[in-house]
């Protein structure tokens, strides 16, 4: 009887261990501050992206201009600050001529426009943010696992509230409400303690640190490769979402309340992906995820554009939102992992570039595809392009693993004893083929 008792004990406390393990990027007060201002901020901008689509589709109806508005969509503290207060302003000009009904297409996308620029400086910035919001660099990845599963969380429940709002009162609550959110988050900006570390001023000149930046991003081949299949995902993978509120009025015959269920179905997907990856003691192994994650979309994206069954859409938008999911936070959590202090953020800029640069010519390029050949064919035909890159990835995987493996057993990653004469030696020729490989800190391989 006592051995059993002991025995449950082990189990439970292992259990409660794993689980303090996965939120351990909360005990930081910084990172704290943050997630609960974000949570907020973010359930409100996914008010606002299905109120605008929805928006627009019942202005117009056109597949082609759902792909235009889709299209627009220092010191880094102060960054964020400026950031969030400006998308508050658009937010709450979009409530205003909304709510007073004199709103017309040009300003929704002008509106929209002026999102995609405060994105533009927004994202990079907020990246590169964590590593001054988490003291303990070993909680680095844990807290990008954390906070994509805050903000797909967030896009559960946005959606959600949004069609209901919508249903009851119209689009305008939804933007207003988005625009009000924001104080949350600028709040918990402005109640950070911010160390400032000191760190060498670097006297290169912005384009020489630009440059240096594009050297290393395009010589280093794990970086380069999987930028390459996050910009292929990101112009051929997120641009079913343009075509949404098509196939929830035409295919499967609904209004807002059905959008919301699809936008819905994908957030828990990206949820569960989100809460994998903060259960995850490593980063090793991540790059096995980006390959399954890649053709786990691709399939979705393709089966979806054949379905005509609410249920079944429903279900594959579920993997459609994990393999979006694991495949964007997967990419930033080994970029971050591999990347030195002196260049994460330029590193992080063209990670920014791979979604807001790809993602926008997705956008227009699902909208014209759809207005030609139907949303079904080009959900389908845009799925296609993922499973292709999956297999692209899957052939250079040998390679880049060869680049990675070096440097995660120097960080003390990966053990010894898991390495087999096999990967050692294809980690050498790997090493040779690549005209230069540098680890963090600049060292040649």
């Amino acid at each position: 009887m006592t051995v059993a008792a002991s025995g449950s004990d082990t189990e439970e406390n292992s259990m409660i261990g794993s689980m303090s393990h996965a939120w351990r990027a909360l005990r930081h007060r910084n990172f704290q501050l943050f997630f609960f201002g974000q949570t907020i901020s973010v359930i409100g901008n996914w008010m606002t992206r299905l109120a605008t689509t929805w928006l627009v589709y019942q202005m117009t109806h056109s597949a082609l201009l759902l792909g235009v508005v889709r299209v627009e969509r220092l010191n880094r503290r102060k960054l964020l600050v400026a950031t969030q207060a400006a998308a508050a302003v658009q937010s709450l000009a979009l409530a205003v001529l909304t709510l007073t009904h004199v709103i017309t297409l040009w300003e929704i996308i002008a509106l929209t426009a002026l999102q995609g620029l405060i994105n533009a400086f927004d994202m990079p910035g907020r990246q590169s943010f964590l590593v001054q919001m988490v003291d303990d660099r070993n909680d680095l990845s844990n807290a990008i696992a954390i906070n994509s599963s805050m903000a797909n969380g967030a896009r559960l429940i946005g959606p959600a509230i949004a069609g209901l709002v919508i249903a009851a009162f119209g689009e305008g609550w939804c933007f207003l409400i988005d625009g009000i959110s924001y104080s949350a988050v600028i709040a918990s900006l402005l109640s950070m303690r911010i160390t400032r570390s000191e760190s060498h001023r670097n006297r290169a000149s912005m384009l020489e640190q630009m440059r240096e930046g594009w050297d290393y991003v395009r010589m280093f081949r794990p970086i380069r490769t999987i930028l390459l299949l996050f910009s292929l995902i990101s112009l051929m993978g997120y641009s079913y979402s343009v075509v949404m509120p098509i196939f929830a009025g035409q295919v499967l015959h609904g209004g807002a309340t059905t959008l919301g269920w699809l936008t819905g179905a994908s957030g828990v997907g990206a949820l569960v992906s989100a809460l994998s990856l903060a259960a995850r003691r490593s980063v090793v192994g991540l790059t096995r995820m980006l390959q399954i994650s890649a053709a786990m979309l691709g399939c979705a994206l393709i089966l979806f554009g054949l379905s005509h069954m609410f249920w079944l859409s429903l279900v594959l938008m579920v993997f459609v939102g994990f393999g979006l999911m694991q495949t964007a936070a997967a990419s930033n959590t080994i970029i971050q992992s591999l990347v030195p202090d002196d260049k994460r953020a330029r590193a992080m800029s063209y990670y920014t570039m791979a979604f807001f640069g790809a993602a926008p010519f997705g956008s227009l390029l699902a909208g014209a595809l759809a207005h030609r050949i139907g949303a079904p064919h080009t959900v389908i035909f845009t799925g296609a392009f993922c499973v292709a890159g999956s297999v692209w990835f899957t052939l250079d995987l040998p390679k880049v693993n060869g680049v990675m493996h070096p440097i995660y057993r120097e960080m003390g990653l990966m053990p010894a004893k898991e390495i087999d004469p096999v990967s050692a030696d294809a980690d050498v020729r790997y090493q040779l083929s690549d005209e230069v490989c540098l680890q963090p800190g600049g060292k040649s391989l």
